[in-house]
């Protein structure tokens, strides 16, 4: 069974910083480091124009030296309050009610809580006590994806469900001055914080997506050569080998693979994950799209920077804004740590 995906809701904290104050407080901080030109223009090339923290750049939680407790636990406050506002916005928007919502999906993964977000958003939304949950806590940058293809799964186990799906992260809790290798130091100025949410029903409440299948894979031997978190007594961290840039390139003949099966080696539009002009121009060239099939994604990596999982939940939000026609195929796309990705695809409904 088919599963409709609601006009998603986009929240960010405050505080937007461009590339400039980034590249202006690294060199503050590091002057004398021995590549901080080829950094700086590295940053530079990124695309990105701002984005938003939930902190100001100077605080002790971004740019500072406040350790791993304090750090942790301003962004999970931050992640929270982010998510109440987009879960609210989209309930409101798909004309719905807190007890109308039947499962809740959550994906989070910028710093460390128990009991997870799904039982913070039962409790300050008003859920019913008997909603079933799913917390995701470690997918990053492919947490919308995979949270949605988990709300399709629900949806068609159980027609008539209403799923609302909500991921939030602050990932400027990895801000670091003492993480100096040109990858953290790019991470600095890629990465944006802000909360997304939709829901996803077997019916449709509005128009948009229809998701109609979906896919998983794991690079076989990627979990050490790819990206992966990292705690110590600073906060949280996250980290990268060169070799993770060409993660996309050997997952795209499995790809290409299954979209045939579908007969959407061809898609009319593409939701692909703003996670770098890397990840963009490998998708680009492997899957034969045309730049104006990107624009969305580049226009997200430009305005607010690469948003980890809520990143597919902006584009599918701008996507909206000048709508495929009815009956057009097309596809998501988001790749995670491990090296995971997700995939769905399906159809344009008006």
């Amino acid at each position: 069974m088919p599963a409709h995906v609601t006009h998603p809701t986009l929240e960010h904290p405050p505080n937007w910083v461009t590339t400039d104050e980034i590249c202006e407080n690294i060199t503050r901080h590091h002057p004398e480091h021995p590549r901080l030109g080829v950094m700086l223009r590295v940053i530079r090339n990124t695309g990105v124009q701002r984005r938003a923290m939930a902190h100001p750049l100077d605080s002790d939680t971004v740019s500072g030296q406040t350790g791993l407790v304090d750090r942790n636990a301003k962004a999970w406050t931050a992640a929270c309050a982010m998510a109440e506002r987009a879960a609210t916005r989209a309930l409101e928007e798909a004309g719905l009610q807190p007890a109308d919502i039947d499962a809740v999906i959550t994906s989070h993964s910028t710093s460390w809580a128990v009991p997870q977000m799904d039982i913070h958003l039962i409790n300050a939304l008003g859920l019913r006590p008997d909603v079933r949950r799913t917390a995701l806590t470690t997918l990053g940058c492919a947490g919308g994806a995979y949270a949605l293809s988990k709300a399709a799964d629900h949806v068609t186990a159980r027609p008539g469900s209403r799923v609302l799906v909500v991921v939030s992260e602050v990932i400027s809790a990895i801000y670091h001055h003492t993480d100096t290798g040109i990858e953290a130091m790019i991470y600095k100025a890629l990465f944006g914080d802000s909360a997304g949410a939709c829901i996803v029903t077997s019916e449709p409440l509005q128009s948009g997506l229809r998701i109609d299948d979906t896919w998983e894979y794991v690079l076989p031997g990627s979990r050490d050569r790819s990206y992966w978190g990292r705690l110590d007594e600073a906060g949280f961290h996250f980290d990268s080998t060169r070799e993770a840039v060409n993660g996309p390139g050997q997952v795209m003949p499995h790809l290409l693979d299954w979209l045939k099966k579908h007969g959407a080696l061809a898609p009319d539009f593409a939701l692909i994950h703003a996670g770098g002009p890397a990840i963009l121009n490998t998708v680009q060239q492997g899957l034969g799209l045309t730049a104006e099939q990107l624009a969305h994604s580049w226009a997200s990596l430009a305005a607010v920077g690469n948003l980890g999982g809520a990143s597919v939940l902006d584009v599918l939000r701008r996507t909206h804004g000048t709508p495929p026609a009815d009956g057009d195929r097309g596809m998501m796309l988001a790749y995670g740590p491990g090296f995971a990705t997700t995939a769905l695809t399906g159809i344009w409904v008006s």
